[in-house]
């Protein structure tokens, strides 16, 4: 049998990489004669440029930045096409994965080491900037980014409003003359499959705030503060509104990117999937292995792995689903996937399943493939 295995990382436990080294063995334990195409891939958030760049073999560069409580770090991005793009991920240098749970606090978290990562990557002199926005600390509708890039986000007064979440509620008037140059002449595609507008129940506040570390009251605070930076964008004359699809993406710096930068969303998970040669084996395929950390309402509504069953099932090739945990409504799942299933095996409490998890993952994929096996058998 010939088997395409693509899954997203398994967040916080496995990258997608190790995933897929772990698909592998399982698949070999129950068909040894098995044909298989590791495809690692990732939807925007954190690994889409280790994916991009591995896969078009480009090479990396470190940058030092600001993280998104100001200390500093090192994050990476990769070069491709000769060095004319350059592929980015916000969450190496604002991301949930540069914290710890109990330092979460969206209020506090800047964006501006993205705005750094950015530039770090203009000074290579790259045309193209691939930026995944997935996987962020921050809720402050990318102030930080475009101050980094030169933007002066202005109180009253006409002093900077400062960092954070909570420097939003300050913002009177923004000054782009000090903007840099560079960004005239360069194309910036934002690799991101969320949709939210930036304000509002379904606003970047209140949808994805509470992953962040914002509580109720938080939330209400940091709606009305991007509601604040939305006004002055459109007083700046750079936009007539925040309401486009994507907006909400990482706490506003959707917004921020499309209307400072003039970027343009695309899919992240096709993105990644071009580039990683996905398509290329498809054709070939009889079977593919797709799987996440956790998989909830979310997945079904155009996560990466639930693109990815669509566009297997399009080619007339089946899809399944190894999640480390299933949630929502498993009639949808069965509606994206053929096949779903969680790979716990009866641990209690999320470290005892995160610790099995690589053991679990195989298991599940050697259980699966055997369960094919045993149907090419049975006689109908």
């Amino acid at each position: 049998m010939n088997f395409i295995i693509a899954p997203d990382s398994f967040k916080g436990n496995m990258s997608a990489p190790a995933a897929c080294t772990a698909i592998e063995e399982g698949i070999l334990r129950a068909d040894k004669n098995a044909v298989i195409h590791k495809v690692p891939l990732a939807d925007g958030g954190e690994g889409t440029a280790r994916a991009v760049t591995e896969a078009a073999g480009g090479r990396f560069i470190s940058a030092a930045v600001t993280g998104p409580l100001g200390k500093k770090t090192d994050a990476v991005f990769g070069l491709i096409d000769g060095g004319r793009t350059a592929v980015l991920d916000m969450a190496s240098a604002s991301g949930l994965e540069l914290l710890r749970r109990d330092e979460l606090n969206p209020l506090k978290a800047t964006t501006y080491g993205t705005g750094e990562l950015i530039a770090a990557a203009l000074d290579t002199g790259a045309k193209e900037l691939i930026i995944g926005i997935g996987g962020s600390a921050t809720n402050d509708g990318g102030i930080g980014m475009i101050s980094a890039l030169g933007f002066k986000l202005l109180d009253g007064e006409g002093n900077p409003v400062g960092p954070g979440g909570e420097g939003l509620a300050k913002i009177a008037s923004i000054d782009v003359s000090g903007a840099d140059k560079r960004l005239r002449d360069v194309s910036i595609k934002v690799a991101c499959d969320v949709t939210n507008p930036l304000l509002g129940p379904r606003g970047a506040s209140a949808v994805f705030g509470p992953q962040k570390g914002a509580d109720p009251e938080m939330i209400k605070v940091l709606d009305a503060g991007l509601a604040k930076l939305g006004e002055a964008w459109i007083k700046a004359g750079l936009t007539s509104d925040v309401e486009q699809p994507g907006d909400g993406a990482a706490g506003g710096v959707g917004a921020a990117m499309r209307i400072c930068l003039g970027a343009k969303m695309e899919s992240g998970a096709l993105l990644v999937m071009r580039y990683a040669g996905f398509f290329n084996h498809l054709k070939d395929a009889d079977l593919v292995i797709t799987g996440e950390g956790m998989t909830d309402g979310q997945t079904a509504g155009g996560k990466l792995c639930s693109v990815v069953a669509r566009e297997s099932r399009a080619a007339g090739v089946p899809a399944a689903l190894l999640s480390g945990a299933l949630g929502g409504d498993a009639g949808a799942l069965l509606e994206s996937f053929d096949y779903a299933v969680s790979i716990a095996c009866g641990q209690i409490g999320l470290d005892a399943m995160i610790k099995e998890s690589r053991r679990d993952l195989s298991l599940a994929a050697e259980n699966l493939v055997r369960a094919v096996l045993i149907g090419k058998k049975i006689k109908t």
